[in-house]
């Protein structure tokens, strides 16, 4: 449900950090945005930002690292045209808002001078996804140590290979206050926390790596019993499993994904390339196409930045609009693309809950949420059953995408050689390459098991990272290409 209510409440959170602690009201806000409309612009907003984060590390059962930090700001933007000026700045004062107003207002030519009316007030309406709390008070320093010892003690108790355990524990508390030129004010109040887990295991001289973890938005105390049993077994299996890992083979395959975190591919292959900027420049390789089958027949992609308590849910994004759930392809037929509100005016359309920036000291751009695909009708085992020779990639790591060309590179961190339905052995040192466009053509079975990844994405872009969720079911890909070591 989209109501106002939250959003009175979070710009009361928003006005005692931002505001009153510097001598600023809402009138001083009006009064800088009515300086930059006193040029010819086509949109203009301010953007405040207070940030408290925490991190804790454990390494060789010493908590050797603490940080803390406190980051606050105001971002000033003009938009005219295709045009953007920008500038931010640390300092929160009437003269800096001021100045930076004066500054990015000279996009528009000084000869389009005019009065104008200060906008009314608007307060945006937004969701509730997550509460609003601070998540680094919801434990004390010593049981956040005796947490990441914990982790440490049952990785180490899992099995007499494990070498090493590094442990991990991120809170954030991020408040946000948004006025647009039209008088629109947004506040949200983003808790994010996240739990990583890094295990070395060791045998016969050789040593392999295995990572799990997780975390959302909300309070560490989430962290239970259940919860870290879960990210160390995980982390302790990948390490064994490979330990026992052949080369990879190379050439023209099947390939199966697993749920949940290999989602990563179809975020970079495909979730880039449908964003609005790359659109409506026509540099992606989706660009003029909507309406057209884009994907084989059952792939239904959405960017969901609504989802209770996600890593990469919204309440409002960072232009002050709030979060959608939105249908980009629909059965293989394109239907939409992501936008911030720049690009959405540019195009014609409107913006979809996708504008979003790292900080204050950023723009912001059309970004992703939560990009997953749909379940369908087929039993996991079925479709690696149904595998006459190839490769069944459970878990990856980093990967890249060429947004024009739609091709991307994928390193597979846990996967399993596949011969006549029958998982052999895993194999390492597996490369992933293929088009994105061309990749979801070929997607010939959907499984019925569609999750979500546990909380750990972070997302890259023209410098600037945010976080986001990716997720898939089981997929069966025909005809991808794999790079290997065998």
């Amino acid at each position: 449900m989209i109501s106002r209510e939250p959003t009175l409440e979070r710009l009361a959170t928003a006005r005692q950090l931002l505001l009153e602690p510097f001598g600023l009201d809402e009138t001083h806000l009006a009064r800088a945005l009515a300086e930059i409309r006193a040029h010819q612009v086509h949109d203009a907003d301010l953007y405040f930002q207070y940030t408290r984060s925490e991190g804790w590390s454990l390494e060789e059962g010493i908590v050797k690292t603490g940080s803390f930090s406190i980051d606050q700001g105001v971002g000033v933007r003009a938009v005219s045209g295709e045009k953007t000026a920008f500038a931010y700045s640390d300092d929160i004062s009437l003269a800096s808002l001021l100045d930076a107003a004066h500054t990015v207002r000279s996009i528009s030519a000084a000869t389009q001078q005019r009065r104008v009316k200060v906008a009314p007030r608007k307060v945006a309406p937004s969701r509730t996804l997550y509460p609003g709390i601070d998540p680094i008070a919801t434990l004390d320093s010593t049981a956040k140590v005796a947490l990441l010892e914990k982790v440490e003690q049952r990785a180490r108790a899992k099995d007499p290979r494990v070498a090493q355990v590094m442990a991990g524990l991120a809170s954030e508390y991020d408040v946000v206050l948004v006025a647009r030129a039209d008088g629109t004010l947004a506040a949200d109040v983003r808790p994010l926390v996240r739990l990583s887990v890094t295990v070395i295991a060791q045998q016969g001289g050789r040593r392999e790596m295995g990572s799990a973890g997780g975390g959302g938005r909300f309070g560490l105390a989430y962290f239970d019993d259940a919860q870290i049993a879960q990210y160390v077994d995980e982390a302790v299996n990948a390490a064994l499993v490979n330990l026992e890992s052949r080369p990879a083979p190379a050439g023209e395959m099947t390939v199966v994904l697993g749920p949940g975190w290999p989602g990563v591919l179809l975020h970079e292959a495909v979730g880039h390339g449908l964003e609005g900027d790359f659109n409506r420049k026509g540099s992606s390789a989706f660009s003029g196409r909507i309406g057209q089958r884009v994907a084989a027949k059952g792939v239904t992609v959405l960017d969901d930045g609504t989802i209770a308590d996600r890593r990469g849910s919204l309440n409002v994004d960072d232009e002050g609009c709030p979060s959608q759930r939105n249908v980009l392809i629909e059965d293989g037929i394109l239907k939409g693309y992501i936008q911030d509100a720049m690009n959405a005016r540019l195009m014609g359309v409107v913006p979809t809950g996708n504008g979003r920036r790292e900080s204050y000291a950023h723009i912001p751009m059309p970004r992703m949420t939560n990009t997953y695909m749909l379940g369908g009708d087929k039993d996991p085992a079925e479709i690696v059953a149904s595998m006459k020779r190839g490769l069944y990639a459970t878990n990856f790591g980093g990967g890249q995408v060429d947004i024009t060309s739609g091709k991307f590179v994928f390193s597979a961190s846990e996967a399993y050689w596949v011969e006549n339905g029958k998982i052999l052995y895993p194999v390492k040192g597996a490369t992933i390459v293929g088009s994105g466009p061309e990749s979801l053509k070929k997607v010939s079975m959907i499984g019925n098991d569609m999750r979500l990844d546990s909380g750990v994405g972070t997302c890259g872009k023209e410098g600037q990272s945010v976080p986001v969720g990716v997720g898939q079911p089981t997929l069966r890909i025909d005809g991808l290409t794999v790079g290997g070591t065998a």
